[in-house]
């Protein structure tokens, strides 16, 4: 008879010992827990056109339901390339440049699997995504973190040349920009490009905002700068383009010669994305129209959003980009962020973000981020719970 095994000798190593439940996933609970409204986690709480759910379907209806090629169906491949080169001008190659991945979050651990090895050196500009950093020390990377400048969130690059060495690998871009809703400008690229030109590090710019940029303003996509283009990964989502972030389908374009090594991890950790969707979202983007309306449409629920937050005592920040809006609480509180957005879903029903969660030091500058891609009477009621903080 086997021996009875009176205690288990296995134990488990973490290869992320610093890592607990996010702050996202915290608040939710507690909105749902006290019944605020959840302006917190960064989804719709509308619905995406019924036009795009029928292409999906229509897709499945035509049999598109097994495996599709592992880089992604080729319709897409080449409606994502064409939509870049009519928006930035630089051209990918569908077959050799373009990926399409099970959303952004999956791109940039794939990016950085296959880009980084260990003891490499990764640029991150905080406050950032709170995947970015796990994702560096999954690959077996160092985070070298360089805070975007307190007040205004702009990049400081004084200290990003300062931060640069040989073992740079790459350097982490986000615009615009979660969580602070700014927008990088096409000279903030031509600084980059010109601090980077005599050092062997990729960009990984992570555009998912990309076609929410207000007030007239270009998105300044890596791919609109040609120096750029060719040492960089650009990674978006369809998810925050198309109201579908539950489907999570996204896509990362980048030179050949990358994409290639991306590949390789890719068919390793997803192999592929689901058909049926890749298919719908190829027909759905015959018609620009989809995407181009986006920054008219959550401009009007900014101005909005912050015609009511005006009527409180916070202070608003410039939003630039994003469907986020942050907010100085200083003028109501001398809780830290954290415990004031737990005091907000307590006493007030309404949930938000602190900004300090997007740092590794949870730097406290008395900043909030709410979001506002929700329907307008989901903005309204929240508006009239959060107008008692004069």
């Amino acid at each position: 008879m086997p021996a009875t095994m009176t205690s288990n000798p296995l134990t488990v190593t973490s290869r992320l010992p610093q890592v607990g439940t996010t702050i996202f996933s915290v608040m939710s609970a507690l909105a749902v827990q006290h019944k605020a409204i959840n302006l917190g986690q960064g989804f719709p709480d509308f619905d995406c056109d019924s036009a795009l759910v029928e292409a999906v379907h229509a897709a499945m209806q035509a049999g598109h339901n097994q495996y599709p090629p592992m880089p992604g169906v080729a319709v897409l491949r080449e409606a994502i390339a064409t939509k870049i080169e009519a928006l930035y001008t630089h051209r990918y190659d569908p077959a050799t440049e373009i990926t399409v991945t099970a959303g952004a979050t999956q791109a940039i651990l794939t990016t950085l699997l296959a880009l980084v090895h260990p003891g490499d050196e990764v640029i991150v500009l905080e406050p950032c995504y709170d995947s970015y950093i796990p994702s560096i020390t999954l690959a077996g990377g160092i985070a070298v973190r360089v805070p975007l400048t307190p007040g205004t969130f702009r990049p400081d690059f004084d200290r990003i040349r300062s931060a640069l060495s040989p073992r740079t690998r790459a350097i982490f871009v986000n615009t615009p920009h979660n969580p602070s809703a700014t927008v990088w400008s096409a000279q903030d690229m031509d600084t980059l490009a010109q601090l980077l030109r005599d050092t062997t590090a990729w960009v990984i710019s992570d555009e998912v905002y990309e076609h929410m940029v207000f007030d007239g303003h270009q998105h300044a996509s890596v791919a609109r700068h040609p120096e750029l283009a060719l040492r960089a990964v650009l990674i978006s989502s369809f998810g925050k383009t198309y109201h579908v972030t539950g489907w999570k389908v996204g896509y990362v374009a980048a030179p050949a010669a990358l994409m290639a090594e991306f590949r390789k991890v890719h068919q390793f950790n997803v192999f592929t994305v689901n058909t049926p969707m890749q298919y719908g979202l190829a027909s759905y983007m015959t018609a620009t129209d989809h995407h181009l309306h986006l920054p008219s449409f959550y401009q009007r629920k900014r101005d909005h959003f912050r015609l009511g937050l005006a009527r409180t005592g916070m202070r608003l920040l410039p939003c630039e980009g994003t469907y986020f809006q942050c907010v100085d609480v200083s003028t109501v509180t001398h809780l830290s962020e954290a415990a004031f957005c737990e005091w907000l879903v307590r006493e007030v029903g309404v949930a938000a973000i602190p900004v300090s969660a997007f740092y590794g030091n949870g730097f406290d500058q008395k900043i909030v981020r709410f979001c506002f891609a929700k329907q307008d009477a989901t903005l309204d009621a929240a508006l009239e719970r959060l107008q008692q903080l004069v």
